[in-house]
């Protein structure tokens, strides 16, 4: 009796079935296969050959799907390794990490909404600016290099420049609208060979780029996370564009990051992968820096946006949360007819509403957070939960009428912006673009040139094509970035303020407000000097112990009140020497929610402690246990 390891996109492992005779010339790891599931048929993929199959109780493979292998050994050997690393079942990762068209495959409709026309304008390289990274792409063996490139734009470049002698390539990119706009730029190239490959396109569309990749129709890949497990028969690169984006470190369900995801599979497929960024990642940055990756700088004498820091300490204010340096800027911008960018991460009217009387601040009575005022719905809005009230004309807990409206939003500095220049500005931010129809309107507004100021949260900055459309960009609020709980909170900033310079035109400025002037942040920034500024902060985590000079880990515990108390008590019978933080306690959607983090020099110890907790509460129906190995 043949028996195989069969695994379902669902949250199980592997479960074994006989295969009978007359299929088992076909049957082969990386198959797809229908079998039986509870009381239907499932669609899944063979992931080994069971020698010791249980001895009753199995079912049989009924169909197997096609004439070879959809899946190599070494995705097969990533599905493993990431449900290892995560602590997750197989099932979830195959869910989670793969197109759901891979098994349920559908028709593309007729008529589709084509994408965008705008693209970014690319650079044309010469054979000696790209000799070093040539080098590193036709290796025919592992190797990570980490490219440190002047902008984004010169990202999409060197990505088009590769792809022109280099196939079955994969290109990764955090956000979908970068990845159809690279595709924009590349697609009247190499046609056919091309395809794009993300979340949000129809289902139609998805179907028809996974067939063409099996067939072998298409032999380059660019898209997000999921066309990281896009199953090219003969992958010889994958190239991660802004390695250092959040985006890549997904935060729901299993989560992983997609970038160190990339570096395996390029470990097990033994084949080159790029890294590449302008404001790389320090955990990248060290490891080049360490050896472990070589490092390539690309290099450039072009002329870069000059970096201007408004001081709100000292200097006028024109209103309260502009500066009068920002304000003058963007009045001779605006003379001159140019287009300008004013981008605060807080959306709403005002950050807080404050009782003048006795000090009170109205906030969420589940969350207990300040809750933020949207004046054009009248509403209160707790940002963690959602839940909105009506605004009050006394204060919650003293009954006084002298509420003050504090803080500042987007709509707030869009009505300063039109009362001081007699323009009505476009926002941008989730309030005001929600839906996909929404987000496409106010992008082709923006593309048309028609607003010349513009007001917007970091949603938008992930979606404008970094063409220089800008000759100023104002960043508002940096210092709220600066002063929060986070070891990463200052790389995060710096590359945040990058990523905006991308925006602006070569002869264009980038005006920071900040109250911490002399924070050598910002002289790094002006000086475009990443290696002073990364040192830096290696110098300060070494000091304080924390990654890249450690590892962490983060259990996410969901169930009932001494949840809790249960967890440490299994963390003191191990006995490891794991420092642990926490219990923290928040209320979610899924109930109360218990998080721990867990520090260590060594990996091991903290999978052991986070295993323990995953296996002592893996039967119990009321309790749910997630496992964040890289908690960003």
């Amino acid at each position: 009796m043949t028996c195989f390891d069969v695994i379902f996109p669902i949250n199980l492992g592997p479960l074994t079935y006989r295969c009978p005779d007359n299929l088992k010339h076909a049957a082969e790891p990386g198959m797809i296969v229908s079998a039986p599931l509870k009381k239907s048929m499932a669609t899944g993929i063979i992931y080994k050959e069971n020698t010791v199959p249980p001895a009753v109780g199995l079912k049989d493979i009924t169909q197997i799907h096609g004439d070879a292998p959809v899946f190599s050994a070494a995705i097969l050997n990533l599905i493993a390794w990431l449900s290892e690393y995560c602590l997750a079942p197989e099932g979830l990762v195959l869910k989670q990490a793969l197109p759901k068209e891979i098994f349920t495959k559908t028709k593309r409709r007729k008529f589709e909404e084509p994408l965008s026309e705008e693209m970014p304008s690319l650079i044309d390289f010469t054979a000696d600016d790209l000799s070093d990274l040539q080098a590193a792409v036709s290796q025919k063996d592992y190797a990570t290099s980490l490219l440190y490139a002047p902008s984004v734009i010169h990202e999409y470049s060197v990505a088009a420049s590769i792809l022109r002698s280099q196939g079955n390539v994969i290109i990764l990119l955090p956000e979908i609208s970068q990845a159809e706009l690279l595709f924009q730029a590349v697609r009247n190239e190499y046609k056919n060979r091309l395809c794009l490959l993300h979340s949000d396109m129809a289902a139609g569309r998805r179907s028809e780029s996974i067939d063409g990749i099996i067939s072998g129709k298409h032999d380059i890949v660019i898209g997000t996370r999921i066309a990281l497990f896009a199953p090219l028969k003969k992958l010889s690169l994958i190239m991660v564009i802004d390695e250092h984006s959040s985006s890549y470190k997904l935060e729901e369900g299993i989560r992983f990051n997609v970038r160190d995801t990339a570096v395996m599979r390029g470990f097990l497929e033994k084949i080159p992968v790029i890294l590449a960024s302008a404001a790389p990642s320090i955990d990248s940055w060290f490891n080049a820096k360490s050896g472990k990756y070589n490092l390539i700088r690309l290099q450039t004498s072009g002329q870069k946006p000059l970096i201007r820091i408004a001081d709100l300490r000292f200097g006028k204010k024109g209103r309260r949360y502009l500066s009068t340096a920002v304000i003058d800027k963007a009045r001779r911008s605006l003379q001159k007819n140019e287009r300008i960018l004013f981008l605060i991460n807080r959306r709403g009217h005002s950050t807080f509403l404050h009782c003048a009387d006795c000090g009170n601040t109205e906030s969420c009575p589940e969350c207990c957070i300040p809750l933020v005022l949207h004046k054009d719905r009248n509403l209160l809005e707790c940002h963690y939960c959602a839940r909105s009230l009506t605004v009050p004309d006394v204060c919650s807990k003293c009954s006084s009428p002298n509420i003050e409206q504090l803080g500042a939003g987007t709509q707030r500095i869009e009505e300063d912006l039109r009362s001081l220049f007699g323009i009505e500005p476009l926002r941008f931010d989730s309030d005001s673009a929600s839906k996909k129809t929404e987000i496409q309107g106010l992008l082709k507004s923006i593309t048309l040139d028609e607003p010349k100021i513009i007001v917007g949260t970091k949603m938008l900055t992930k979606r404008l094509n970094p063409n220089g459309s800008f000759s100023l960009a104002a960043l508002l609020n940096v210092d709220s970035g600066l002063n929060i709980p986070d070891f990463r909170a200052r790389e995060k900033v710096y590359q945040e303020i990058v990523s905006v310079r991308d925006l602006v035109a070569a002869k264009g400025e980038v005006i920071i407000q900040t109250r911490f002037p002399r924070d050598p942040l910002f002289r790094h920034l002006r000086d475009a000097n990443y290696d002073a500024f990364a040192a830096e902060e290696l110098a300060v985590r070494a000091a304080l112990n924390f990654p890249p000079y450690t590892k962490l880990l983060k259990i996410l515990a969901y169930g009932n009140a001494d949840l809790a108390e249960k967890i440490m008590k299994i963390f003191r019978e191990l006995g490891a020497p794991v420092e642990i933080f926490g219990p923290t306690e928040k209320k979610t959607r899924k109930g109360v929610e218990y998080s721990f983090l867990l520090k260590h020099a060594e990996r091991k110890l903290l999978h052991a402690a986070a295993r323990a907790v995953v296996k002592r509460f893996n039967n119990s129906k009321d309790i749910e246990i997630r496992i964040d190995a890289d908690p960003y």
